[in-house]
Protein backbone atom coordinates (compact mmCIF):
# COMPACT_ATOMS: atom_id res chain seq x y z
CA UNK A 1 0.00 0.00 0.00
CA UNK A 2 1.49 3.34 -1.09
CA UNK A 3 1.42 6.37 1.19
CA UNK A 4 -1.10 8.19 -1.03
CA UNK A 5 -3.43 5.19 -1.06
CA UNK A 6 -3.77 5.47 2.73
CA UNK A 7 -5.18 8.99 2.39
CA UNK A 8 -8.95 9.05 1.99
CA UNK A 9 -11.37 11.91 1.43
CA UNK A 10 -12.41 11.60 5.08
CA UNK A 11 -8.84 12.37 6.17
CA UNK A 12 -8.65 15.43 3.93
CA UNK A 13 -11.95 16.72 5.31
CA UNK A 14 -10.22 17.08 8.68
CA UNK A 15 -7.11 18.97 9.77
CA UNK A 16 -3.53 18.29 8.76
CA UNK A 17 -1.52 19.14 11.88
CA UNK A 18 2.18 20.02 11.51
CA UNK A 19 3.84 19.54 14.90
CA UNK A 20 7.13 21.33 15.56
CA UNK A 21 9.53 20.71 18.41
CA UNK A 22 13.18 21.23 19.31
CA UNK A 23 14.64 20.22 22.64
CA UNK A 24 16.09 23.53 23.87
CA UNK A 25 16.08 27.26 23.27
CA UNK A 26 19.71 27.05 22.08
CA UNK A 27 18.71 24.52 19.40
CA UNK A 28 15.96 26.87 18.22
CA UNK A 29 18.51 29.70 18.03
CA UNK A 30 21.44 27.80 16.51
CA UNK A 31 19.75 25.10 14.39
CA UNK A 32 17.48 27.34 12.37
CA UNK A 33 17.64 25.09 9.33
CA UNK A 34 15.91 22.32 11.30
CA UNK A 35 13.19 24.75 12.35
CA UNK A 36 12.70 25.88 8.74
CA UNK A 37 12.45 22.25 7.57
CA UNK A 38 9.75 21.60 10.14
CA UNK A 39 7.75 24.66 9.11
CA UNK A 40 8.12 23.53 5.48
CA UNK A 41 6.04 20.43 6.29
CA UNK A 42 2.93 22.59 5.80
CA UNK A 43 3.87 22.54 2.12
CA UNK A 44 3.94 18.76 2.18
CA UNK A 45 0.44 18.76 3.66
CA UNK A 46 -0.75 20.82 0.69
CA UNK A 47 0.99 18.41 -1.71
CA UNK A 48 -0.91 15.54 -0.07
CA UNK A 49 -4.22 17.26 -0.79
CA UNK A 50 -4.98 19.46 2.23
CA UNK A 51 -6.07 23.05 1.51
CA UNK A 52 -4.41 25.91 3.37
CA UNK A 53 -7.41 26.52 5.62
CA UNK A 54 -7.17 22.98 7.01
CA UNK A 55 -3.42 23.02 7.72
CA UNK A 56 -2.70 23.73 11.39
CA UNK A 57 0.86 24.41 12.61
CA UNK A 58 1.50 23.72 16.32
CA UNK A 59 4.81 25.25 17.36
CA UNK A 60 4.30 26.02 21.05
CA UNK A 61 6.81 23.30 22.02
CA UNK A 62 9.85 24.76 20.26
CA UNK A 63 12.62 24.76 22.86
CA UNK A 64 11.04 22.06 25.06
CA UNK A 65 12.27 18.52 25.64
CA UNK A 66 10.12 15.62 24.48
CA UNK A 67 11.25 13.38 27.34
CA UNK A 68 8.09 13.97 29.36
CA UNK A 69 9.96 15.87 32.08
CA UNK A 70 8.29 19.16 31.15
CA UNK A 71 4.71 20.09 30.37
CA UNK A 72 4.27 20.61 26.62
CA UNK A 73 1.17 22.64 25.79
CA UNK A 74 1.57 21.96 22.09
CA UNK A 75 1.65 18.18 22.49
CA UNK A 76 -1.34 18.32 24.85
CA UNK A 77 -3.21 20.35 22.23
CA UNK A 78 -2.24 17.88 19.50
CA UNK A 79 -3.40 14.90 21.58
CA UNK A 80 -6.70 16.63 22.35
CA UNK A 81 -7.39 17.40 18.68
CA UNK A 82 -6.63 13.79 17.69
CA UNK A 83 -8.86 12.42 20.49
CA UNK A 84 -11.74 14.60 19.24
CA UNK A 85 -11.32 13.15 15.71
CA UNK A 86 -10.60 16.59 14.25
CA UNK A 87 -7.28 15.54 12.69
CA UNK A 88 -6.79 13.63 9.45
CA UNK A 89 -2.99 13.48 9.56
CA UNK A 90 -0.19 14.47 11.95
CA UNK A 91 3.06 15.48 10.25
CA UNK A 92 6.46 15.74 11.94
CA UNK A 93 10.01 15.79 10.61
CA UNK A 94 10.86 12.71 12.69
CA UNK A 95 8.95 10.53 15.12
CA UNK A 96 11.32 11.78 17.86
CA UNK A 97 9.94 15.28 17.30
CA UNK A 98 6.59 14.07 18.57
CA UNK A 99 7.74 12.38 21.77
CA UNK A 100 10.79 10.75 23.33
CA UNK A 101 8.65 9.28 26.06
CA UNK A 102 7.05 5.93 25.25
CA UNK A 103 3.97 6.58 27.37
CA UNK A 104 3.16 9.79 25.46
CA UNK A 105 4.00 8.22 22.12
CA UNK A 106 1.89 5.09 22.57
CA UNK A 107 -1.02 7.16 23.86
CA UNK A 108 -0.91 9.20 20.66
CA UNK A 109 -0.70 6.07 18.50
CA UNK A 110 -3.64 4.53 20.33
CA UNK A 111 -5.79 7.62 19.88
CA UNK A 112 -4.79 7.94 16.22
CA UNK A 113 -5.76 4.32 15.58
CA UNK A 114 -9.14 4.79 17.25
CA UNK A 115 -9.95 8.02 15.38
CA UNK A 116 -8.60 6.99 11.95
CA UNK A 117 -5.79 9.55 12.06
CA UNK A 118 -2.68 9.14 9.92
CA UNK A 119 0.87 9.90 11.10
CA UNK A 120 3.55 11.04 8.67
CA UNK A 121 7.27 11.76 8.88
CA UNK A 122 10.19 12.03 6.44
CA UNK A 123 10.09 8.25 5.84
CA UNK A 124 6.43 7.88 4.92
CA UNK A 125 2.82 7.90 6.05
CA UNK A 126 1.52 5.41 8.60
CA UNK A 127 -1.95 4.32 9.60
CA UNK A 128 -1.88 3.28 13.28
CA UNK A 129 -4.97 1.10 12.77
CA UNK A 130 -2.90 -1.18 10.48
CA UNK A 131 -0.82 -3.76 12.35
CA UNK A 132 2.42 -3.33 10.35
CA UNK A 133 2.30 0.46 10.53
CA UNK A 134 1.51 0.36 14.24
CA UNK A 135 4.43 -2.03 14.84
CA UNK A 136 6.82 0.23 12.91
CA UNK A 137 5.66 3.33 14.79
CA UNK A 138 6.14 1.52 18.11
CA UNK A 139 9.69 0.52 17.13
CA UNK A 140 10.51 4.07 16.08
CA UNK A 141 9.27 5.40 19.40
CA UNK A 142 11.27 2.82 21.37
CA UNK A 143 14.44 3.63 19.43
CA UNK A 144 13.91 7.36 19.99
CA UNK A 145 13.51 6.91 23.75
CA UNK A 146 16.59 4.64 23.86
CA UNK A 147 18.61 7.27 21.98
CA UNK A 148 17.62 9.88 24.57
CA UNK A 149 18.69 7.52 27.38
CA UNK A 150 22.12 6.98 25.77
CA UNK A 151 22.63 10.72 25.25
CA UNK A 152 21.67 11.49 28.86
CA UNK A 153 23.96 8.75 30.22
CA UNK A 154 26.86 10.06 28.13
CA UNK A 155 26.27 13.64 29.34
CA UNK A 156 25.97 12.61 33.00
CA UNK A 157 29.10 10.49 32.71
CA UNK A 158 31.07 13.47 31.43
CA UNK A 159 29.76 15.66 34.27
CA UNK A 160 30.72 13.05 36.89
CA UNK A 161 34.24 12.67 35.45
CA UNK A 162 34.74 16.45 35.49
CA UNK A 163 33.50 16.64 39.07
CA UNK A 164 35.86 13.82 40.12
CA UNK A 165 38.80 15.82 38.72
CA UNK A 166 37.60 18.98 40.48
CA UNK A 167 37.06 20.76 37.16
CA UNK A 168 33.27 21.02 37.15
CA UNK A 169 32.09 24.63 37.14
CA UNK A 170 28.46 25.50 37.54
CA UNK A 171 26.81 28.91 37.48
CA UNK A 172 27.57 31.03 40.56
CA UNK A 173 25.26 33.42 42.43
CA UNK A 174 25.24 37.03 41.25
CA UNK A 175 28.31 38.88 42.52
CA UNK A 176 30.74 35.95 42.36
CA UNK A 177 33.03 34.67 39.60
CA UNK A 178 35.32 31.70 39.12
CA UNK A 179 39.04 32.33 39.63
CA UNK A 180 41.97 30.84 37.74
CA UNK A 181 42.79 28.14 40.31
CA UNK A 182 40.70 24.97 40.62
CA UNK A 183 37.66 25.60 42.81
CA UNK A 184 38.59 29.25 43.39
CA UNK A 185 35.58 31.57 43.84
CA UNK A 186 36.08 35.34 43.92
CA UNK A 187 33.93 38.39 44.47
CA UNK A 188 33.08 40.12 41.20
CA UNK A 189 35.94 42.42 40.09
CA UNK A 190 33.50 45.26 39.34
CA UNK A 191 33.66 47.39 42.50
CA UNK A 192 30.05 48.59 42.05
CA UNK A 193 28.80 45.00 42.05
CA UNK A 194 31.01 44.02 45.00
CA UNK A 195 29.80 47.06 46.97
CA UNK A 196 26.18 46.17 46.24
CA UNK A 197 26.67 42.60 47.49
CA UNK A 198 28.36 43.78 50.70
CA UNK A 199 25.58 46.31 51.25
CA UNK A 200 22.89 43.61 50.93
CA UNK A 201 24.49 41.52 53.66
CA UNK A 202 24.98 44.60 55.83
CA UNK A 203 21.30 45.57 55.41
CA UNK A 204 20.24 42.01 56.25
CA UNK A 205 22.31 42.09 59.45
CA UNK A 206 20.70 45.43 60.28
CA UNK A 207 17.06 44.59 59.42
CA UNK A 208 17.01 40.85 60.17
CA UNK A 209 14.62 39.98 57.32
CA UNK A 210 15.19 39.20 53.62
CA UNK A 211 11.75 40.63 52.80
CA UNK A 212 12.51 43.92 54.55
CA UNK A 213 15.80 44.15 52.64
CA UNK A 214 13.93 43.52 49.37
CA UNK A 215 11.32 46.19 50.18
CA UNK A 216 14.11 48.64 50.96
CA UNK A 217 15.90 47.93 47.68
CA UNK A 218 12.70 48.06 45.67
CA UNK A 219 12.15 51.65 46.75
CA UNK A 220 15.83 52.61 46.43
CA UNK A 221 16.78 54.16 43.08
CA UNK A 222 20.50 54.71 43.69
CA UNK A 223 23.29 53.14 41.64
CA UNK A 224 23.99 50.42 44.23
CA UNK A 225 20.45 49.05 43.95
CA UNK A 226 20.73 49.10 40.15
CA UNK A 227 23.73 46.75 40.27
CA UNK A 228 21.56 44.03 41.82
CA UNK A 229 18.87 44.08 39.10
Amino acid sequence: MTEHSKIAAGHQARLAVVYLRQSSASQVENNRESTERQYALSGRARELGWPDERVLVIDEDLGLSGSGSVMRAGFARLTSEVALARVGIVLGLEVSRLARNNADWHRLIELAGLTDTLIGDADGIYHPALFNDRLLLGLKGAMSEAELHVLRARLNGGIRNKAARGELRRGLPIGFVWGEADGEILIHPDEAVAHAIRTVFARFAELGSARRVWLLWRGDQDETAYCLT
